[in-house]
């Protein structure tokens, strides 16, 4: 997985990319089945100006789609960790359609009446 890391200032760059490398390192778990090669994530984080908020946003670019996603919070780490969050979901349920799980009927197992 190539990762690329924008805008994060001298104060943020370390805690950022620490946490970074932790949640992708979480992240490639559930990309096992794609070319480590074609998949790139490229990470934006940015502070607002009038209030004590930061927004990080993410770009998974994947051979079967691209998927984005968007943390927000009071803290660096909290805005990583939401964005984190959402990619990781989204990510599950792209696999899901892919595997195109909504045709596949479960089967329920029968209750057994005692006779």
């Amino acid at each position: 997985m190539k990762l690329t890391i924008r805008n994060a200032h001298e104060e943020w760059r370390e805690p950022v990319e620490k946490e970074t490398h932790r949640q992708a390192a979480k992240l490639e778990k559930l990309l096992k089945r794609y070319s480590p090669d074609l998949v790139n994530l490229h990470a934006d984080i940015e502070k607002h100006a009038r209030k004590e908020s930061y927004t990080f946003t993410l770009n998974l670019s994947l051979p079967t789609g691209t998927l984005h996603a968007t943390g927000e919070g009071s803290d660096v780490l909290a805005s990583v960790k939401v964005a984190f969050a959402e990619i990781c979901a989204q990510c599950k349920k792209h696999q899901s359609l892919l595997r195109k799980d909504y045709e596949w009927k479960r089967k329920r197992p029968r209750l057994r009446v005692p006779a």
